[in-house]
């Protein structure tokens, strides 16, 4: 991940339309009315060969009272946390009042915007973006967000503001990226520094590569590392007793960029809905993931036993999940994690040649046959690995499409058991093979037909 791009403008200038298009999805809601975005909308997009993450917001008009109020607090929250930002206006409705308050407040935050001026279809380039030269953002571009116009120009203009994507060397010089992730309050910092103060520990001296993300590269044990910090390393000085900020930003930032990673929660506190969403965006991004439980110390042996046995109900549908029990405080437990990140990395990165996929697909094949569909047997004949973080398996056959869920699992499950897989999710996908005489059906013409419809009529006489 490169960087973090807000969308702002008044209400019902385009900017969900534009989330919709530049991320490829359709996320955020989009309608002819004003105000539909209240809270701030996350996306993923892919941009001259930059991985971004895209916040679209509410809109501004400079004058908000009530849940505008709010909405308007999202918006500014989403400027101060993306690296640049992208200030639309609309070119049919002209230069407003409400354009003008959104660029002083911009300018008030220190914030440097570049102009888009959206629906300028059947206006003219010239006509609409004269006008708009005057708020001071440099040469506005012009872009239809709704038809497509100008969005490939928009693109490359996206691209230059961020820096290059890391080279495979540059990768590799990172070593095994290890993003700790979690709500305020429940440890992080504590964690990292515990980390890096183990013995045999060589911290380098590098600067942080992204906004309110520290990457630390280290050696351990012959091992190089990156730490990501998503609250940031700070001098012992500066640490406070102030809670610190939870960044949606911050955090997916942490979690693209890792090979493993650690979700740290508060024993506590228990695993809260938040905990939940967090390790479910872990799993969508596809991530290695240990989930770590920390201040264990000085639990009574009840409570111990209540957190576990919370933790085994809620977490039954992941058993492939190491979870380990930690003090980040006073490290108990914390030199248990190496072991558990170099697991799950190792399962993520893991080499099955297609020989071993296909052994264990007959296996299980022979096993528990897959049920029919229609009076038809489903045919699965080999495997093969299809990538890697999170491994990918891809299993050929006939009528995959039908396969109930129940079995995809229990496939899974024997690819596991049988390769070791813990800690990482696993993709297991299909490819049916192709039917030859699929769409043959009435491609013969009148003259054909009627020729086999005489055919038959003869056959069936013979054989009476």
């Amino acid at each position: 991940m490169t960087g973090t791009l807000a969308l702002v403008g008044r209400p019902n200038v385009g900017k969900s339309t534009l989330f919709n298009r530049l991320t490829r999805s359709r996320d955020a809601l989009v309608a002819d009315l004003p105000g539909l975005t209240r809270d701030r909308q996350y996306g993923t997009a892919q941009l001259a060969g930059r991985r971004l993450v895209l916040i679209d917001t509410g809109g501004l008009s400079g004058e908000e009272v009530g849940i505008d109020s709010a909405m308007a607090q999202q918006t500014l929250q989403a400027v101060e946390e993306a690296d640049r930002v992208l200030f639309l206006v609309d070119g049919r409705a002209g230069l407003t009042a409400g354009d003008e308050l959104i660029a002083e407040q911009l300018r008030r935050m220190g914030r440097e915007a570049h102009l888009v001026v959206n629906k300028v279809d059947g206006v003219g380039d010239d006509a609409a973006l004269a006008e708009f030269a005057s708020l001071g953002f440099g040469e506005p571009l012009p872009i239809s967000a709704a038809h497509g116009r100008g969005l490939r120009a928009l693109e490359d203009t996206i691209g230059n503001l961020f820096p290059e994507a890391l080279t495979e060397e540059e990768e590799a010089a990172r070593g095994l990226v290890v993003s700790v992730v979690g709500r305020p309050n429940v440890g992080k910092s504590t964690l990292i520094n515990r980390m890096l103060g183990e013995e045999r520990v060589v911290v380098f001296d590098q600067a942080g590569t992204t906004r309110d993300s520290i990457f630390i590269p280290y050696e351990r044990d012959g091992q190089r590392y990156t730490l990501v910090d998503t609250a940031g390393v700070r001098r012992r000085g500066k640490v406070s007793d102030t809670v610190e900020k939870f960044s949606i930003v911050k955090t997916l930032a942490a979690i693209d960029a890792a090979g493993v990673v650690v979700l740290l929660i508060d024993a506590r506190e228990g695993l809260v809905e938040q905990d939940l969403h967090l390790l479910g965006t872990v799993l969508e991004y596809g991530r290695a993931v240990v989930l770590a439980v920390n201040k264990w110390d000085g639990m009574t042996p009840d409570d111990r036993a209540r957190v576990k046995d919370t933790l085994g109900r809620r977490l039954n549908f992941i058993p492939w999940l190491r979870i380990h029990f930690i003090s980040a405080k006073h490290g108990t437990g914390v030199g248990t994690l190496y072991g558990a990140v170099a697991e799950a990395w190792d399962s993520a990165m893991r080499k099955m040649p297609t020989p071993k996929l296909t052994a264990v697909l007959e296996s299980a094949v022979q096993e528990h046959a897959p049920p029919l569909h229609q009076g038809r047997r489903i045919k699965l004949r080999y495997a093969h690995q299809g990538g890697h973080r999170p491994p990918r398996i891809i299993i050929h056959g006939n009528q995959t499409e039908h396969l109930p869920q129940a079995y995809i699992r229990f496939l899974e499950k024997r690819f596991r058991e049988h390769f070791k897989l813990v800690g990482t999710p696993l993709v297991v996908g299909f490819k049916g093979s192709e039917n030859p005489f699929a769409g043959r059906r009435n491609t013969l013409t009148p003259r054909q037909q009627r020729k086999r419809q005489r055919l038959m009529k003869h056959i069936k006489k013979n054989k009476r």
